[in-house]
């Protein structure tokens, strides 16, 4: 079934991290969908072109490491001189480098929180001028069901995902006043290349756990964002919406 979105993103700039494949890539869909211009920023230039022939016209794609410091304010300046001035940024770009605790190399949790918290914070910052001078945007950060509940094997990913959380509060009540919203989205377990690589046992304990007894679709989180994008929500901000079949309450 073609995919609608009840809500019009028509006029809109989206940017979108970590576009190129698996949520990001449903989200973009979703954004086009509904009218929106997207650009899918991301490392790999493949990836990202084989993403924008799907999306058709009204996507673009800009190759680039969204944890290096300089760059994110010359990406942002880029993109506004390509389609206009970003009204949308979705934080999605995220990694993984699991392991136990005490096994965990020094490397591994840097990387990890480089690009799920300090490259948020960098393509934040370099939106927040433009939205700032049109006097609105939104701004949605992609968490983590297991930033509330915790996990084994994942405290790096964690403390990323759940210092999104409070970054998403700390930066919806500086830019309030701005009519700048500012929102996370927590998934659950959602069907996407990163769970793919998961066994059936795990799989199935996964399962166990989800009152709604299935894994969740990149749709089902693409739809809660594009509301969050939308001028519907222009009431919500500071909020986490919790995207799990009922897996954590």
């Amino acid at each position: 079934n073609p995919m609608k979105s009840p809500f019009s993103l028509k006029g809109e700039t989206a940017v979108i991290t970590g576009g190129g494949s698996g949520l990001g890539l449903g989200i973009a869909t979703c954004f086009v969908q509904a009218g929106a211009r997207v650009v899918l920023v991301g490392r790999r230039a493949d990836v990202l072109k084989a993403a924008a022939k799907k999306l058709g016209r009204a996507a673009v794609v800009e190759a680039h490491d969204i944890t290096q410091l300089d760059q994110a304010d010359a990406l942002l300046q880029r993109i506004s001189k390509r389609v206009g001035p970003v009204s949308i940024l979705v934080n999605n770009a995220a990694i993984t480098r699991d392991g136990l605790m005490l096994r965990m190399k020094q490397s591994d949790w840097d990387e990890v929180i480089s690009t799920n918290l300090t490259g948020v914070f960098l393509a934040t910052q370099a939106v927040l001028p433009m939205m700032t001078k049109a006097r609105k945007g939104r701004i949605i950060n992609l968490t983590s069901v297991v930033a509330q509940m915790g996990n084994a094997g994942q405290v790096n990913y964690i403390s990323a995902k759940s210092g999104l959380i409070g970054f998403t509060k700390a930066v919806a009540r500086e830019y309030a006043s701005r009519n700048i919203t500012v929102n996370a989205i927590a998934p659950g377990f959602i069907e996407t290349p990163m769970t793919a690589v998961l066994n059936e046992a795990a799989r199935n304990a996964m399962l166990e756990q989800i009152p709604l007894k299935r894994p969740g679709t990149d749709l089902d989180v693409a739809y809660a964002v594009a509301f969050l994008a939308s001028d519907e929500a222009g009431y919500i901000t500071g909020q986490v919406i919790n995207i799990n079949g009922g897996m954590y309450m």
